[in-house]
């Protein structure tokens, strides 16, 4: 089974790879980007075939290490 987990900062955050997307966007005469907020993307093989047990695996592996969950939230997506 395939798990993605998206990672993103929580609002209020700040974000200053975001602000430098965004200013070299502008920059290249990218106009009308008001913010960029940048994150993760992970794409995970798992060997558990059973969704409940994989979500369960998968978000253990966020709160431990994946993700800061301070100052960040995650996603997950299973694909079978």
């Amino acid at each position: 089974m395939k798990a993605r987990v998206h990672v993103t900062l929580k609002n209020g955050v700040l974000d200053p790879q975001g602000k430098a997307i965004q200013h070299t966007l502008e920059s290249l005469g990218f106009d009308g980007v008001e913010d960029v907020r940048q994150g993760k993307f992970l794409e995970l093989e798992i060997a558990e075939t059973d969704p409940v047990a994989a979500e369960a695996a998968v978000k253990d592996m966020c709160e431990k290490l994946l993700a800061n969950t301070v100052i960040e939230n995650y996603d997950i997506e299973l694909v079978e």
